[in-house]
């Protein structure tokens, strides 16, 4: 056995190399290990553990070995029951020796004498350390449990620093976790204005990789310019301004690393030190393009319309107030020729406020229909007689329908609606006139039907957007045309009202084709007919222009 003086010194030795390891690192592990170790070598010990609980103020059921020296892992449950006794503070010395020896003799190993301290942290006990001796003759003294209490010292240290640690680290994770899976683009600002953080929803709206985001100026990566085309981030940076606002916000447009040009409303969180100086910001960016799109949108509508309602408005009081001058007499044809005109611009305003009532109706929870047999042929053929009698000569108009084409269940009203749409635009997005096809075949259960035109066609950006309400395609022609841009919008809510679909193909200048579908009035029909009709709907087909459709939104 060592002298006093030479456990003094080792004591020394060993409680300094546990410092440096606390000091050195925070893996609870390797630090509790290293404390066990030294903890049954300075008192001449040969086994030894570290219990914890497994959250403070935990029961002792959840007092588990952390690590141990000498002692297989495998033989950690065997310990069940001495743990148990260790954290009642009622079990007595003698209760404890029994449940040491029942457990000595579980694991077969030599554990005849123990000695246990708990860990402290203030007056919360977290754990205990235990060492056990061989030997029988030769039990723990005073001097013994002194040293041992210098360990479990250290231990409650490493075990309260490294817990601290796993939480900061743990809620780092849980703030990363929540920043990266935001719908919102954030991004944290230092107080160079250099981005230290940068989410996925962030690369995604300004199409910046994060790798090369990071560390450079938020000015130059998001660059927020508003409607006169200034950066506002490098004139008029919010977070600049004195005094300083609490939650700053800024709206404005974004080109995009790719080249896309997106709305954005970014708002600041700033922090600042405690003479005002500014430490930096988190930023929340959402993508508000669609709603300022639409804002655009409802702003040109309101012009369109004020536009198309006072045009009849004005032409019938223009007639009316000509036509009751007293101080002319008119002939019988003149004023017929003027009631004629009134009577169109009536009618142009009975549509318009039709198809806002419409609209209105659309967002007030759809459409009601009067679902009934509708004979496509006969319909499109009063459709076309329609627009043919104000439509030029220069128009041919072909109506192309296989003669045993059955029934669909649709609303006759509605369908008529969009065939004369239909229609209409392709005559309104021909200037030069030529063929308009309507046609159609069945295609199992459902009705095929198309409007197609040899007009000036529409881009292939425009194809996407044509069937938004309040959409108008931007052309030259398209600007001079009436129309509010809601013809579209509403000839697709119909015709998916009715459970079909509507698309367009077109190749500009090459014309169009409107192809929508519609349930058939009687869904299963005989194996004969059924071959038949597929034939004629082929031979229609092959008759067609494929790159007929028509034209644009009115």
């Amino acid at each position: 056995m060592l002298d006093l003086g030479d456990y003094q010194l080792r004591q020394r030795d060993y409680l300094l190399r546990i410092n440096q390891a606390i000091t050195a690192q925070l893996d609870l592990e390797t630090v509790l290990s290293l404390v066990v170790r030294y903890a049954v070598e300075i008192v001449a010990g040969n086994y030894g553990f570290i219990a914890l609980y497994e959250a403070p103020g935990e029961s002792a059921e959840r007092l588990r070995i952390a690590v141990s020296y000498q002692i297989p892992p495998e033989h950690y449950p065997a310990f069940t029951a001495l743990l148990a006794g260790l954290a009642d503070p009622r079990v007595t010395r003698e209760q404890q020796a029994r449940l040491l020896w029942q457990t000595a003799e579980e694991v077969r190993l030599p554990l005849r004498q123990m000695i246990s301290l708990p860990l402290l942290i203030g007056q919360r006990p977290i754990g205990f350390i235990v060492v056990f001796r061989a030997a029988v003759n030769v039990a723990f003294t005073m001097a013994d449990e002194s040293l041992i209490a210098a360990f479990a010292a250290q231990a409650a240290v490493a075990v309260q620093n490294a817990r601290l640690y796993r939480a900061a680290v743990q809620e780092q994770e849980r703030l990363n976790a929540i920043i990266e899976q935001s719908a919102d683009g954030v991004m944290i600002i230092d107080h160079r204005w250099r981005i230290t953080t940068f989410n996925r929803a962030m690369e995604q709206l300004t199409g910046w990789p994060r790798e090369e985001a990071i560390g450079r100026p938020c000015a130059e990566v998001l660059g927020i310019h508003n409607e006169q085309g200034f950066n506002i981030c490098l004139t008029a940076c919010p977070l600049q301004r004195r005094p300083p606002e609490p939650n700053p916000t800024v709206e404005g447009r974004i080109t995009t690393r790719d080249g896309r040009e997106r709305y954005v409303s970014s708002r600041y969180s700033p922090t600042y030190g405690p003479h005002g100086e500014f430490l930096g910001a988190i930023a929340n960016v959402r993508d508000i393009t669609t709603r300022k799109r639409e804002e655009q949108q409802q702003a040109t509508f309101i012009s369109v319309i004020s536009h198309e309602l006072k045009t009849p408005v004005a032409i019938i009081k223009g007639y009316a107030s000509t036509l009751r001058r007293p101080d002319a007499n008119w002939d019988q044809q003149t004023i017929r020729e003027g009631l004629a005109v009134i009577e169109e611009e009536a009618d142009r305003l009975d549509t318009l406020i039709g198809n806002l009532l419409d609209v209105s109706r659309l967002q007030a929870g759809g459409l009601a229909l009067q679902l009934g047999p509708v004979d496509l042929p006969s319909l499109a053929a009063r459709a076309v007689q329609a627009i043919a009698a104000t439509a030029s000569e220069r128009f041919e108009f072909q109506i192309r329908f296989p003669s045993n084409m059955p029934p669909v269940h649709a609303d006759e009203e509605r369908i008529r609606m969009v065939l004369t749409n239909l229609l209409s635009n392709a005559v309104k997005y021909s200037p030069n006139g030529g063929v308009i096809r309507v046609g159609g075949w069945v295609d199992g259960d459902q009705a095929v039907v198309y409007v197609a035109d040899q007009g000036i066609g529409i881009a292939p950006e425009d194809q996407q957007r044509i069937f938004e309400r309040f959409y108008r395609v931007d052309n030259t022609l398209g600007r001079q045309t009436q129309g509010a841009g809601l013809g579209l919008y509403l000839t697709k809510a119909i015709i998916e009202a009715h459970g079909g679909q509507i698309r367009v193909e077109s190749q500009p200048g090459r014309g169009a084709r409107f192809i929508f579908t519609l349930p058939l009035e009687h869904r299963q029909l005989p194996v004969a007919e059924a071959a038949n009709t597929a034939a004629q709907a082929q031979m229609v087909a092959d008759q067609q222009d494929p790159h007929a459709s028509a034209a644009a939104n009115g």
